[in-house]
């Protein structure tokens, strides 16, 4: 009876393995070329965390990063505390923006609990809309999105961002 259960959970860790494994060789999820004019991609309007309407025009004519997450996402939440050490370095160069379809008491709380260190707003099914816009057409979360001063697409990712590589990413646009 010990060996069959001893059996049976060697078999259940070696498909684990097995499986993640194959995950970890697998190309991440693809992004498809952005769909949004830099107008209407400036138009998008949202709610900050008071409630006050927010609209990404505030950022127009600065380099942003705008990260899609939600409060309920694992890899958001680890990716985050790097999104803001990233944010804080980038200060004065790149805006940083987290857009969440969540509520808004959860996203402040979320906020709080883990230091976020950039602005985050929040919105119903506009947010996930502009994902998509954005090439995210999975829905995938996080998905982070890095545009130059003009509005243009210059990178995509899909999953979390680790800081080494959003800060090589930046340097573009260093001082």
């Amino acid at each position: 009876m010990k060996a069959s259960i001893a059996f049976g959970v060697i078999g259940l860790a070696s498909v684990a393995a097995g499986t993640g494994l194959y995950l970890a060789t697998q190309p991440p999820a693809q992004v498809a070329a952005a769909e949004i004019a830099p107008s209407a991609l400036y138009a998008a309007g949202f709610r900050d965390l008071d409630g006050q309407p927010a609209s990404l025009g505030r950022f127009e004519g600065h380099p942003l990063v705008i990260n899609f997450w939600a409060t309920w996402c694992a890899p958001c939440r680890e990716e985050m505390p790097a999104l803001s050490r990233v944010s804080r370095t980038a200060a004065g160069r790149v805006q940083f923006l987290g857009l969440a379809q969540d509520d808004p008491q959860k996203v402040r709380a979320f906020a709080r609990d883990l230091g976020v260190s950039y602005p985050l707003w929040t919105g119903g099914d506009e947010v996930m809309e502009l994902s998509r816009r954005l090439g995210n057409r999975m829905g995938v979360l996080p998905f982070t999105v890095v545009l130059d001063a003009t509005g243009r697409v210059i990178a995509q990712k899909v999953g979390a961002y680790h800081e080494d590589e959003l800060t090589a990413q930046l340097a573009a646009f260093s001082r």
